[in-house]
């Protein structure tokens, strides 16, 4: 396929009154995932803007403390966007006043997630199903913040309803910032590979003005540099496969910039950044929701290791911060000299 726009200069990627650097790297916000001990760790690995974990709008507005916590931004973390998601237009524009409260860089309204419980609801991924009505609660929450506003949503509900290239001119005409596209449907939830194809015609749709940001399967920084020279997107930002890898973020940006590859981290180096991720979380959070919270994430740490199976067992069945250490010792013990697996 011809590449779009790949020999044109790049330069600084602005989302509103925010200025990137130029082909910056998003963490996508993944609920469950992007709490803010996850984000600190991505930003020290090359991130250029994070997300929240999903905030609720009901309850956001009914003053949920767990919802509220998940705004508790650092400074370090910086720039960082909070994202909404909600199915009533009134709820998601106070909601968004609320959020604004907590000074992110970036609003961002959630219409791709295809989790069952949120996009049967018409939230979320469900709203593709009702485009007079995604259009009408961007227009809302645009006018009441001043933060800037962005979208993230997926090609269409099913194959025969891909209408982003349509959706994303009328997205921009409402006023968002910016327009992150995940390159599958809700039919397909995280199946198959993510069609690049249409995320690189809203790019290349001279009607658009606003950054595009392309996401899905970028899994390598191989990948990160076909996407941007193939489609022309703005930006990249990497989801799934930032989980148990943070250092994906330096991994891809190293690339871009050289050309090489670098080494994978030892296990040693990968033991510390899940201990750190974990004990902090377990500083905020509290022992055992702290260590409840990180096991989405000791779950793929260290996937592929040989003979690992029990070990890994035990690891995600403690509630002890001190056997769970233990734990961390013993695999830095027994595979110091082995690289991550999950970075091949």
């Amino acid at each position: 396929m011809k590449g779009y726009l790949c020999m044109l200069k790049r330069k600084l990627v602005k989302i509103g009154n925010l200025e990137l650097r130029d082909e910056p790297l998003l963490l996508a916000p993944m609920e469950d995932v992007t709490d803010r001990m996850f984000r600190e760790l991505c930003k020290r690995y090359g991130a250029d803007l994070m997300y929240t974990e999903f905030v609720s709008s009901d309850a956001l507005v009914r003053e949920v403390n767990k919802t509220l916590q998940k705004m508790e931004l650092n400074e370090q973390e910086r720039p960082v966007g909070i994202q909404l998601y909600g199915k009533e237009i009134d709820a998601m524009a106070e909601a968004a006043k609320i959020a604004e409260e907590a000074k992110p860089d970036i609003i961002d309204i959630n219409f791709g997630c295809p989790v069952k419980k949120i996009a049967t609801k018409g939230a979320g991924a469900g709203m593709l199903k009702d485009i007079p009505k995604m259009i009408a609660m961007t227009t809302a929450i645009v006018k009441a913040v001043n933060t800037p506003v962005t979208v993230k949503t997926r090609l269409g509900w099913d194959d025969s309803s891909k209408h982003i290239v349509e959706i994303a001119e009328r997205l921009q005409d409402t006023g968002i910032k910016a327009l992150t596209i995940h390159g599958r449907t809700r039919a397909q939830m995280y199946t198959g590979e993510a069609d690049w194809t249409l995320i690189g015609e809203v790019k290349n749709n001279p009607r658009m003005h606003i950054p595009i940001i392309g996401n899905g399967d970028i899994s390598s920084p191989q990948k990160a540099r076909k996407y941007l020279d193939t489609y022309g997107v703005d930006a990249l930002m990497v989801g799934r496969p930032s989980i148990g890898r943070p250092w994906i973020f330096k991994e891809i940006r190293h690339f871009l910039d050289t050309g090489e590859l670098l080494p994978a981290p030892t296990i040693t180096e990968h033991v510390e950044m899940i201990r750190e991720q974990v004990n902090k979380s377990v500083e905020w959070l509290g022992e055992r929701r702290g260590i409840l919270h990180s096991r989405r994430h000791l779950a793929v740490t260290f996937k592929g290791l040989e003979h690992f199976r029990p070990l890994k067992i035990k690891m995600l069945r403690t509630e002890s911060i001190e056997e769970l250490n233990t734990i961390l010792d013993e695999i830095a013990e027994r595979w110091a000299d082995h690289s991550s697996p999950c970075s091949e």
